[in-house]
This record gives C-alpha cells, sequence and structure tokens, in this order.
C-alpha cells in the first residue's frame, strides 16, 4: 500500500468509517425506481422513488406513495441492471408496499429493529434523490414515537413511533433505507418536513415486528384486512378512582362515535374512556390501532370503558375497515 493510501485510510475518522462502511453495505441492495402510468395513448414515467431489497429472489420494499396508482414500473440496481417490478401489495396505511422483481442473484438489505433506537444515535439514509443514483447522508434520530397521518378513502390512521431523523432527504429518498451505523435497516423512507414545520428533517416508517407482520401480509394476501369501531379519540389521563381500578395511568377518550357504526351499536358513547379492548390494555391510539386487526373482525370481542367513573365492559363487534 503506498503512503498516500496509508494517509488516505487514517484520515478517515470513526464517523466517516461508519458511514462509508453502511454504504459499501447498502448500496447493492438499494434500487431506484421508476414508476409507470397510464395516459390516453399509452405509458409514460409519472414518478420516481427507492427501494430496498429483501430476498435474493426479487422481494423489495418501497413507499405506499411511490407505487400508488400503479402496478409495475423498472427497478434499476448498483450492477446496472434495470428490471421490470410488479405491485403484489399496498397499504396507504402504513406506507409501506411490496413488489417483486424476477431475479435470483439480488443483494438483500439485513433489517433491524428501530424499537432498539435511541435519540441520538447515528442513521444513514440510503436512496436516489432527484434522480442521483446511490445517494448517502447521514445524520442523527432526532426524535422518537413521532406520528404520520395517513389516509386511505374516508379513512385515516396515525403511523405510530415514525422515525424523525436530521439526514437529508429529497424527493426519490421516498422507499429507501434509514440504516444504523450496523448498516441494518431500521426504517424506510416516507416524507420530508417542508419548510416552516422543520426545515431539513426527514421522517421514517420503523421496521419492527408490528410492521413486518404488516409486510408479510401484504406479501401474502396483497393487503392488509383491519378491524372497523367507528370512533374518533385521543390518550388522556385516567380520573384517580378509574385508574386505581383500571390498573393504568391512561386511556383514550371517545371524542365522537360515527352513527350506525359497530361502536355506535354498542352502545359506546363520546366522552367516555376506553382502558382495554379485547382483554388487552390500551393507553394510547397506537394500541388501539395495533389491536385492530384482520382476525377481529365480525368476531364479538369485550370493550372496557370507564363511564360515570367506574368500570362497564360492553360488546362490540367490529366490522372490516373500508368505505363505511
Amino acid at each position: 500500500m503506498s503512503d498516500a493510501s496509508t494517509r488516505e485510510r487514517e484520515a478517515l475518522d470513526a464517523y466517516s468509517r461508519v458511514v462509508t462502511g453502511v454504504a459499501d453495505r447498502l448500496l447493492p441492495s438499494v434500487a431506484s425506481l421508476r414508476v409507470m402510468g397510464r395516459v390516453p395513448g399509452g405509458r409514460r414515467p409519472r414518478g420516481a422513488g427507492s427501494a430496498v431489497v429483501l430476498s435474493a429472489d426479487g422481494l423489495l420494499v418501497t413507499s405506499a406513495h411511490v407505487v400508488e396508482g400503479t402496478d409495475d414500473g423498472s427497478a434499476t440496481f448498483g450492477d446496472g441492471r434495470e428490471l421490470a417490478f410488479e405491485v403484489i401489495g399496498s397499504d396507504r396505511l402504513t406506507d409501506l408496499a411490496a413488489i417483486r422483481v424476477q431475479a435470483s442473484d439480488l443483494a438483500p438489505a439485513e433489517v433491524g429493529d428501530a424499537d432498539q433506537l435511541r435519540v441520538g444515535q447515528l442513521v444513514v439514509a440510503v436512496g436516489n434523490p432527484l434522480g442521483f443514483a446511490g445517494s448517502v447522508s447521514a445524520g442523527v434520530v432526532s426524535a422518537l414515537g413521532r406520528s404520520l397521518a395517513a389516509s386511505t378513502g374516508r379513512h385515516s390512521r396515525l403511523v405510530d413511533n415514525v422515525i424523525q431523523t436530521d439526514a437529508a432527504l429529497h424527493p426519490g429518498n421516498s422507499g429507501g433505507a434509514l440504516a444504523d451505523g450496523s448498516a441494518r435497516v431500521v426504517g424506510i423512507n416516507t416524507a420530508v418536513v417542508g419548510p416552516g414545520i422543520g426545515q431539513g428533517l426527514g421522517l421514517a416508517v420503523p421496521l419492527n415486528p408490528t410492521t413486518e407482520h404488516i409486510f408479510a401480509l401484504l406479501v401474502r394476501d396483497g393487503r392488509v384486512r383491519r378491524a372497523y369501531l367507528g370512533i374518533a379519540g385521543g390518550a388522556r389521563p385516567l380520573p384517580p378512582r378509574a385508574a386505581e381500578a383500571a390498573g393504568q395511568d391512561d386511556g383514550i377518550e371517545v371524542t365522537s362515535v360515527v352513527a350506525g357504526s359497530p361502536a355506535a351499536r354498542a352502545g359506546l358513547r363520546p366522552e367516555e374512556l376506553i382502558v382495554a379492548v379485547d382483554g388487552e390494555p390500551v393507553r394510547s391510539i397506537g394500541d388501539l390501532q395495533r389491536l385492530m386487526s384482520g382476525e377481529r373482525v365480525d368476531r364479538p370481542i369485550p370493550i372496557t370503558v370507564v363511564r360515570s367513573n367506574h368500570l362497564e365492559t360492553l360488546t362490540v363487534v367490529p366490522t372490516e375497515l373500508g368505505d363505511h
């Protein structure tokens, strides 16, 4: 090794070595997407984004909004290959989508657990912003536990525990990887917070056991079934007597009940506090959303509420979330 090469290597500080190591490992695993759309007289490109390889045989994860309104497009990889992809499942309410290309020798990324992240931890974003393939930016986790509003049809929900980072993100980064210092993908970049709100901040959907389960459903079924109650509400501290009876400090205050909904038929009323669903404690909107899974559709489930400072249990039969 020449003296110049030795000096260059020694000049890389610990931070640079981590970032370059992540880049070396992840760049082959992040594809640039070109999304096609139908127009009068044919088809043409209608958007771009990124995707992360999860398996050697062609399974990738991206953001749902990147592939919204299309069934296909092309994915370009670091080795120069351009392969057609098809959308096999998409969920706007978590902004995750599964796509597949025909291949057998892709370089899958290692998936980490976003639940283990800490504020201040180094993270690296890898994607294809502004049409520039293979771009890398670095920063730190600036906040955890943020919520990102997502909607489909007339329904909306909060994507819970979104990762906030100051790693630079730009259009085209959506669907790309947010990785920890060991090159484990802990999030899928999804949004850039605009000027006047928090310029320079980006958001990523976490990859954790909850979202990995959702992705597995997308691969298997092409969609995610969710149970529907028909309420709106938010977290609220419980009154002391109710907190003692429930064994928890917080619940969900019901602010409105949709007429004719499963909650309305069960007798749930505004200003009541939900503390448990199907035997599971509920302290936040995220807890309730997690419990509204497909296996509870059309099945009677108990919901414990605080009514006049006492605990009561109602029986609700959720329907499937759709255009209610």
